[in-house]
């Protein structure tokens, strides 16, 4: 199989329905940060130390891949995708609260950074954001999936504090803000 299919030559892409649609809709924009977001992590991946924040990570990954089917197959279409549901975002909550128990209380903003690993996490947090925000647009203008942006807005939060997670575990340091 070829890689490449001649298909988009001329600004026009299919969505996961088989749809055709023009590359700069916000529909492509958004699902393509997820592509984004999605090697961010990879990179993340690479830098970690911690065993537990590669498996959380990995586990992410995956998931992404059905986040970005979802956000590219209209929710009229006959086509069966696994759709973004609220066990996604809840098994985010329980992992953030479960790992929060192990790191030091926050009483200050912290600058993104630290250890590479965290690095690459903290500018993940900031691309899921980007990815929420076009998915706010986008829902303005079409019907989408409601759980797709608890699920963005969860995974923000856990990406932070994975990034928080992986500096403890793997020897960075939390600069705090101090304005």
């Amino acid at each position: 199989m070829k890689i490449y299919t001649r298909s988009g030559d001329q600004g026009k892409t299919a969505l996961f329905s088989g749809e055709r649609v023009e590359k700069d809709t916000l529909r492509v924009e958004a699902y393509g940060t997820l592509d984004e977001l999605n090697s961010v992590l990879g990179l993340a991946a690479s830098f970690c130390r911690s065993t537990r924040v590669r498996q959380h990570l990995q586990m992410l990954q995956n998931k992404l891949f059905n986040a970005g089917a979802d956000m590219a197959t209209s929710l009229g279409s006959k086509r069966s995708i696994e759709r973004v549901a609220s066990r996604d975002w809840e098994e985010l909550e329980w992992a953030i609260d479960e790992m929060e128990e192990d790191l030091p209380r926050l009483k200050n903003f912290i600058l993104p950074g630290g250890s590479q690993g965290a690095s690459c996490l903290h500018l993940a947090r900031s691309v899921c954001r980007r990815a929420e925000r076009l998915l706010v647009q986008l829902m303005k203008q079409e019907e989408m999936n409601p759980d797709l942006l608890i699920f963005l807005n969860r995974l923000s939060d856990f990406l932070f504090v994975l990034a928080r997670s992986e500096n403890v575990e793997g020897g960075g340091k939390e600069v705090l803000w101090t304005g």
